[in-house]
């Protein structure tokens, strides 16, 4: 296993459905990011502050707490405005991607995803080692 600093960063990977969240926590651990899980958009606002994430992956549809308010508060809160969120969602409605751009997300995949396409974005978004 890789030294954490030779990690691309790390990503914090938000989706109630254990299959989809498996699958792209294992593609992004095997592409070299440090990875960490939430069920939910609670349970993400909660880890945050531990796990600091560089990028969050984020599922729109979820219990409690759902993905639209999940990155509104990530984009208006003290210390998280600067996170990278990439939304990952069945929604591919035009109003939909609006809503998201309009909130500040800086990706949006729709399900299914190729999951190449998704490890580019992260690496796209996540901070560049010198």
């Amino acid at each position: 296993m890789a030294a954490v600093d030779e990690f691309l960063g790390k990503v914090l990977v938000v989706d109630d459905d254990e299959v989809i969240r498996q699958l792209i926590a294992v593609n992004l651990t095997l592409e070299g990011f440090q990875v960490e899980t939430a069920l939910d958009g609670q349970d993400c606002l909660d880890r945050v502050p531990d796990v600091r994430p560089d990028v969050i992956t984020l599922d729109v549809m979820m219990p409690r707490l759902d993905g639209w308010t999940t990155a509104a508060r990530l984009r208006g809160g003290d210390g998280t405005g600067h996170i990278r969120i990439v939304l990952i969602t069945a929604r591919a409605q035009e109003e939909d991607k609006r809503r998201g751009m309009e909130i500040g997300v800086d990706a949006y995949l729709t399900k299914p995803f190729d999951p190449a396409e998704l490890i580019q974005v992260v690496r796209d978004l996540a901070p560049k080692k010198d």
